[in-house]
């Protein structure tokens, strides 16, 4: 019987020292959890369609032996056309400034404008050029400008950007004087 008793007391201290095997009533750790990543939304990149927007920026005008800098805003509105690497697309816009140039004020400025630019995705860069019409208290005159831009699409319809134009209105009013203006501008379009 001291055998007996010795036997199953030397199976228990080795089953005690025996790693857990499959079916063993000690469950296994659980396998860690890992979050899935967090992936963003992509934006479309489609430009294609119509936009209105709102832009704040900064002119520097000139004329013979008169110059001026002030703050300008403006509304825009124009339509784009997405032809895969290439965008072409037309608009108008009308900016409000005070511009003293000693005899004169300009004091608005608008645009018909043609704009053609590299798809880049979510972003756009382009040239663009047209006609200007410059409003002062002496009279209008018409004029050209030109420029570069960038835009990029903050969500689909949303984008933000800036441009850069150089205006020339010659004989301005038909005083003789040749008015050149640089205009630097943010801008925010929303596209529908």
């Amino acid at each position: 019987m001291k055998l007996k008793a010795l036997a199953l007391a030397s199976v228990a201290a080795s089953a005690i020292a025996l790693p857990a095997f499959a079916g063993s009533p000690v469950p296994a750790d659980p396998d860690p959890v890992v979050p899935a990543p967090v992936v963003p939304v992509a934006v479309s990149g489609d430009w294609t369609g119509a936009y209105g927007g709102l832009s704040l920026g900064y002119a520097d005008v000139s004329t013979t032996g008169a110059s001026d800098t002030n703050a300008i805003y403006g509304l825009s509105m124009g339509y784009d056309y997405d032809m895969g690497n290439w965008v072409l697309g037309g608009g108008l816009d009308y900016d409000w400034t005070d511009i003293n140039l000693g005899a004169a004020n300009v004091d608005n400025v608008a645009r018909l404008k043609l704009r053609a630019g590299y798809d880049m995705g979510n972003g756009l860069l382009y040239g663009t050029g047209g006609v200007a019409k410059a409003y002062s208290s002496i009279g209008d005159d018409n004029g050209w400008f030109a420029g570069v831009g960038y835009e990029h699409m903050l969500t689909q319809n949303v984008s933000l950007g800036g441009e850069v134009l150089y205006h020339q209105f010659d004989n301005f009013a038909g005083t003789g004087n040749d008015i050149d203006a640089t205009t630097i501008a943010l801008k925010t379009n929303f596209r529908f």
